[in-house]
């Protein structure tokens, strides 16, 4: 179903009623398996709705539950917290990600460059470079093994690497991909990387690659900052206070956004141009955020859509807004240098759900792990 057909929401609600029905019973025992661009039904192929929030991680969890227990359903569901955590990590230590986004990135390396298209002597890595292009796309598992050939057989910067899946995946978001590639690097779980292994490459792809020349052996990286753990006291107050609502595109849901509509005369939703971003995206990723946003006009024309430019050059005289948090990443970045230079107002309205979810994210995943029951029993 193509998303102009219907609004993202109805259409990711689709993908996860038939996922259900069909796939998630094997999900657990299939997950792992890349079988290629043309075949994912081992898994949910959800993360480019759900980074969008065309329908949100709590929203899954209580579909699934529906038809699943939480035992049955486990894989599934540990997956789905395994997004809530990364997400409330880094509002705890947003310090990481302005770390990356200030990085001196560069496009002069030979190495970089032949490794962004695709032209090195592993056959695995130029096959998803060019997957990843194609299709803005990679499995989970195939993303493991690139960020770890990227780093330690490639010997090229983690931050380089995760700016490049920042441009090209539709899924691209702050927390996932900036976490997940410090994960594989051995930065985010201090002294323990990942390693890609050409026996497990060749296992998860049905033995469609092969190659043997990987550097398995080596040392996670190291870092010296010591990241402090951010109060999130300044969410709490989540009320509204003007009448203009600004919503980006990371909170797309048309499930959880109809009843806040109702309480605003004037709402928003945002598009961040290129030039308006630290990290660039490619075109398709552009347009794909476009059409998601766009899909909205068939159901509701209580909003207007707005570029970035639009909202400092035309809509920033009304100075005052309420705003969906967007969360720590580029959206944000954008309303703070708002803040600063346009002096507005913005009284911020966080999602109850991820306020009592995050409160378990402080630390390590397995402390969010061992509470999921707790909250579970909140979003029912």
């Amino acid at each position: 179903m193509k998303i102009h057909e219907l609004n993202a929401t109805e259409v990711a609600q689709e993908k996860l009623s038939d996922f259900i029905k069909d796939d998630l019973k094997n999900y657990a025992k299939l997950r792992n398996y890349d079988y290629g661009p043309n075949k994912r039904n081992n898994v949910s192929n959800l993360s480019q709705f759900i980074s969008h929030r065309a329908i949100n991680e709590y929203f899954v969890i209580k579909e699934v539950l529906k038809s699943y227990s939480l035992d049955e359903s486990e894989k599934y569901i540990q997956e789905i917290f395994w997004r809530i955590y990364w997400k409330g990590w880094l509002e705890h230590h947003p310090a990481v990600w302005s770390d990356f986004t200030n990085y001196k990135f560069t496009d002069e390396s030979l190495d970089l460059i032949s490794a962004k298209e695709g032209k090195t002597n592993i056959t695995c890595f130029n096959s998803w470079v060019e997957e990843l292009k194609e299709f803005n796309y990679l499995h989970n598992h195939s993303r493991m093994w690139f960020a770890s050939i990227w780093i330690f057989t490639l010997g090229l910067p983690w931050q380089e690497g995760a700016k490049f899946f920042l441009e090209h995946l539709k899924d691209g978001d702050a927390a996932s991909n900036t976490l997940g590639w410090r994960w594989v690097a051995g930065l985010q779980t201090k002294g323990k990387n990942y390693l890609a292994k050409s026996w497990n490459i060749s296992k998860f792809t049905n033995d469609r690659f092969n190659d043997k020349n990987l550097n398995e052996d080596a040392e996670p990286l190291i870092e010296t900052t010591h990241y402090e753990v951010k109060n999130l006291n300044f969410l709490h107050n989540s009320k509204k206070v003007y009448n203009n609502l600004l919503i980006f595109d990371n909170e797309l849901s048309l499930l959880t956004n109809q009843k806040l509509f109702k309480d605003y005369e004037n709402i928003s939703i945002v598009s961040l141009e290129n030039k308006n971003r630290k990290i660039p995206l490619s075109p398709n990723i552009i347009n794909f955020k476009e059409e998601l946003i766009f899909s909205y006009k068939g159901n509701t024309n209580d909003f207007k859509i707005l570029s970035s430019e639009d909202l400092i050059k035309e809509e920033i005289a009304i100075k005052k807004y309420d705003v969906v948090y967007p969360c720590i990443g580029e959206n944000l970045d954008f309303l703070n240098g708002l803040t600063n230079t346009k002096k507005v107002e913005l009284n911020i309205r966080a999602r109850k759900q991820d306020l009592y979810a995050w409160q378990y994210t402080k630390k390590g995943f397995f402390y969010l792990n061992n509470n999921i029951n707790n909250v579970i029993e909140y979003i029912l």
